[in-house]
C-alpha cells in the first residue's frame, strides 16, 4: 500500500506513520514529533497515552495552520471550527505539559554529537 503523501483531513490514528518519509510535510511532521517528544523527556520515557496526544496535538495544529492559511487568503473561514480546535490543542499542550522536561545526558552521547557537528 502506498504511504500517504498529505495529513488527512479527519483525524485517524496513526496517521503519522502513515506519511511518505520522503515528502516535506511527513519531515516537517517528523521533526515536530521529535522535539515534542524531547521537551517531554524523550521518548521512551513517554506513555502510550502521551504518544497518543501528541499525534492528536500535532494533526490539530496543522489543521489550525491551514485554516489560518484560508483566512489570510480570503477563502472561506469558519471561526467557531477554529476557536474549537484551538480550545482542543491547548488542553492537549495542558495535560501534556507546557515545560520542558530535564533528563539525564550520558557525557559519551554528548561528545559524540558535539564529534558530528
Amino acid at each position: 500500500m502506498a504511504k500517504a503523501t498529505e495529513i488527512p483531513s479527519k483525524f485517524k490514528n496513526g496517521w503519522l506513520d502513515q506519511l511518505d518519509g520522503r515528502t516535506g510535510i511527513a519531515q516537517i511532521m517528523q521533526q515536530r514529533y521529535e522535539e515534542l517528544s524531547r521537551d517531554l523527556g524523550g521518548i521512551d520515557k513517554l506513555s502510550y497515552q502521551q504518544r497518543s496526544l501528541m499525534e492528536r496535538a500535532l494533526w490539530l495544529e496543522y489543521f489550525l495552520a491551514q485554516q489560518e492559511q484560508q483566512l489570510a487568503t480570503g477563502q472561506e473561514f469558519d471561526a467557531n471550527r477554529w476557536i474549537q480546535a484551538t480550545n482542543s490543542l491547548l488542553g492537549l499542550y495542558g495535560r501534556l505539559g507546557l515545560t520542558r522536561v530535564k533528563h539525564a545526558v550520558d557525557i559519551s552521547d554528548y561528545i559524540k554529537t558535539k564529534a558530528v557537528s
